[in-house]
């Protein structure tokens, strides 16, 4: 019922018009609208198309940011490049402890929608750090971090088609 009353009255949809659909997996579908209605929307498919996924896997796990706005902001933009999975992480040092993880996946679908991107994160619970080290996590595993080391970037270190996991901390 929001979708179709979205569709109806904010984007001003209506019988016999073309509307594309996706599934979150990589499907794109053309559809035709066959009754416009705010409270019940009606399609019927046309053609579709099916999009192969990458051959490899981006996994963010992030600790959420002291104001909500900055987590949010980065799903959105996390989606809109194409990240397939995040991981929110809870630190030590992290300023907030818990998250609203209805309201994230709400956030990766508008954006998914509106960069018409086919392929929707994978949004994991919120885990602590020590849980998610205890995960086997294949391929190349990062860790973003200050310390006066040997760093590396990240330029040098990716390869074409490897799965990789970036672990970014709390702000403190």
């Amino acid at each position: 019922k929001e979708e179709s009353k979205h569709i109806i009255k904010v984007l001003r949809k209506k019988d016999t018009d073309i509307l594309f659909v996706t599934n979150g997996l990589g499907l794109l579908f053309k559809t035709e609208i066959t009754l416009a209605s705010d409270s019940k929307c009606t399609v019927q498919i046309i053609s579709f198309e099916k999009t192969t996924p990458s051959k490899f896997h981006l996994h963010l796990a992030v600790a959420p940011t002291k104001m909500n706005d900055r987590y949010e902001w980065f799903l959105e933009k996390a989606t809109e490049i194409g990240i397939h999975e995040i991981t929110p992480i809870i630190c030590d040092r992290s300023e907030r402890k818990v998250v609203n993880t209805e309201r994230f996946d709400k956030i990766l679908l508008t954006a998914m929608k509106q960069s018409n991107v086919l392929f929707l994160p994978k949004l994991n619970e919120a885990m602590t750090f020590k849980e998610f080290i205890k995960l086997e996590n294949k391929g190349l595993n990062l860790i973003a971090h200050c310390e006066e080391t040997d760093k590396k970037s990240l330029k040098s270190v990716l390869k074409p088609n490897e799965n990789v996991t970036v672990l970014i901390g709390p702000e403190g």
